[in-house]
C-alpha cells in the first residue's frame, strides 16, 4: 500500500509530468527531418535573408500579412488547373495529400502540432499545386495559361517569389511535389519531372549549374526538397571531382586576398567549369567560374549554407560553405572586388564594390567549415607559390616597372642610357691607357 502511494506521488510530481511531456514530444519528431527554422545564431547576422518577402510556402510563415497578396494567385492557379483537367472539385488531390500527411509532418524539425490535420493538408495542397504549376512552365508541352497568368503579374513580385521558394524555412517535402505532378501530368516519368525542376532552378541560381545529364544518376527519393535539389543537382560536384579533391592531403582553409595574390604574380581567369563551385589553380593562374551578385544572391547562399550547417555538418565537405570561405579569403576590400570584376569572375549588379565586399565578408560569420575543406589543395598550391621569394620579387618587378607600356619604355631608356654611359667610360679608359 505504501509502495503504491509512493508511485502515485511520483506520477503527480509536476517535474516528472513536464519531463514526460518533453520526452513524448521528442519521440514524435522525425529522426531525420530536413526542414527547420533557422536558429538565432545564424539569423541574427541577417534576418531578412531567411524570411520570405513575397510568398509563404509550407507551415512556418503562413498567415503573415505581407504575404497575403500571393495567396490569391495560388488559388487562381489551382482553379485554372481544375478547368484544364475538367474537374469539378479537389477531392482526389485532398485524398492523396491526406495519405502523405503523416510522412510530411516528420520532415519538419519543429513540431507542427499546432496546425490541425485539415489546415496542414490545405497548406500542402494549395502551396504544392502552386509550386508544381511553376515547374510545369518548364515542360516542353505546357499549358499556355501558365505563361499568360505569370506575365500578368509584376516581374518584381515573381523575382522575389523565385528567391522565396529556395528559403530553408519555405520548403515542402519533395515527394509531395512529385505526387502532385504525377497526378496532374498523368505521368510516372520521373526524368521529365526532374528535368522541369532543373530548368526552373537554372533561372534562379546565380552561376553555372551542372550538366543536365548528371541528373540521371540521382534518385528522386534522395532529394529532400527544392533547396536540397539545388545543392545536390545544381551545385554539387561530380563523384570523380569529389574523389580527387578529398584524397588530397592537408586541410588548409586560408589564402591571401586577390590584391596580394596579384602582387605575388597570380593571374585570375574566368572559366566555365563543371559548376559555379569548380575553382582550380594551375600554372600560376586561379580559374574561377562566374558568379552574378545581385539583390538575391546573399539570400541564396545563406540558405544553402544554413541547410549544410544544420543537416549536413557530419558530411566530409559542405560545398557552399567552403566556396564562400574561398570568396571571403579573396575579398577583403573593394579593390579585391574590382580585380575579380575586371576579370569577369564577378558580375556586379549591385553596382557598388564596397557593398559586394561587405556581403561576402558577412557570409562566414558563425559558420563552421567542413571537416575536409573542399578547396584545401587549391589553397595549399597558392600558398606554396606565394611562399617562394622569387615569385614575389618577379611580381614586384613587373608591378613596379612593367605594369604599363610607358613604364616599360622608361626602364628600357634608362637601361640604354646606363649602357651608353658604361661604354663611354670604357672607351675613355682605353684612350687614356694608350
Amino acid at each position: 500500500m505504501a509502495l503504491r502511494s509512493e508511485t502515485e506521488k511520483r506520477k503527480e510530481d509536476p517535474v516528472s509530468i513536464s519531463i514526460d511531456q518533453m520526452l513524448t514530444k521528442l519521440s514524435s519528431k522525425s529522426a531525420k527531418p530536413c526542414i527547420c527554422r533557422v536558429p538565432n545564431y545564424l539569423r541574427a547576422v541577417n534576418e531578412k535573408a531567411y524570411e520570405p518577402q513575397a510568398i509563404s510556402i509550407g507551415p512556418y510563415h503562413r498567415g503573415k500579412n505581407h504575404l497575403e497578396a500571393m495567396e490569391e494567385l495560388k488559388v487562381r492557379l489551382l482553379q485554372k488547373l481544375l478547368e484544364e483537367r475538367k474537374e469539378n472539385d479537389v477531392d482526389a488531390y485532398v485524398m492523396k495529400i491526406r495519405e502523405l500527411e503523416n510522412e510530411a509532418r516528420k520532415c519538419y524539425a519543429e513540431p507542427v502540432n499546432d496546425i490541425n490535420s485539415d489546415d496542414f493538408v490545405k497548406v500542402l495542397l494549395v502551396d504544392g499545386v502552386f509550386i508544381v504549376q511553376i515547374i510545369r512552365r518548364f515542360l516542353r508541352k505546357r499549358p499556355y495559361y501558365l505563361i499568360n497568368i505569370v506575365d500578368k503579374c509584376s516581374d518584381c513580385v515573381f523575382q522575389y517569389a523565385d528567391a522565396d521558394i529556395l528559403l530553408l524555412e519555405n520548403q515542402l517535402p519533395f515527394f509531395v511535389l512529385w505526387e502532385l505532378f504525377h497526378m496532374i501530368e498523368n505521368s510516372a516519368d520521373q526524368d521529365v519531372f526532374m528535368g522541369a525542376v532543373f530548368g526552373m532552378l537554372c533561372n534562379i541560381i546565380p552561376g553555372k549549374v551542372r550538366p543536365r545529364e548528371d541528373l540521371k544518376s540521382l534518385r528522386l527519393e534522395e532529394i529532400k526538397h527544392l533547396l536540397d535539389f539545388t545543392r545536390h543537382c545544381c551545385c554539387h560536384p561530380s563523384n570523380s571531382e569529389v574523389d580527387s579533391r578529398t584524397n588530397q592531403p592537408g586541410g588548409c582553409t586560408f589564402m591571401l586576398c586577390a590584391t596580394e595574390l596579384k602582387e605575388a604574380g597570380i593571374k585570375f581567369k574566368l572559366v566555365q567549369g563543371n559548376s559555379m563551385f569548380d575553382i582550380r589553380f594551375e600554372n600560376q593562374t586561379l580559374y574561377i567560374p562566374k558568379i552574378n551578385i545581385e539583390d538575391h544572391t546573399e539570400r541564396f547562399l545563406r540558405n544553402l549554407i544554413a541547410f549544410e550547417q544544420l543537416f549536413l555538418a557530419d558530411r566530409d565537405f559542405m560545398l557552399t560553405t567552403d566556396y564562400t570561405a574561398v570568396l571571403d579569403n579573396l575579398i577583403n576590400s573593394p579593390k579585391d572586388v574590382e580585380i575579380l570584376c575586371q576579370n569577369k569572375i564577378i558580375e556586379n549588379y549591385l553596382g557598388d564594390d564596397a557593398a559586394v565586399a561587405t556581403m561576402i565578408n558577412g557570409l562566414g560569420v558563425s559558420i563552421m567549415n567542413s571537416q575536409n575543406f573542399y578547396y584545401s589543395e587549391v589553397c595549399n598550391q597558392i600558398n606554396k607559390h606565394c611562399d617562394r621569394r622569387c615569385n614575389r620579387w618577379m611580381a614586384n618587378l613587373k608591378h613596379k616597372y612593367f605594369n604599363t607600356p610607358w613604364a616599360l619604355l622608361s626602364v628600357l631608356a634608362a637601361a640604354l642610357l646606363l649602357l651608353l654611359t658604361v661604354l663611354q667610360t670604357v672607351f675613355s679608359i682605353l684612350s687614356y691607357a694608350k
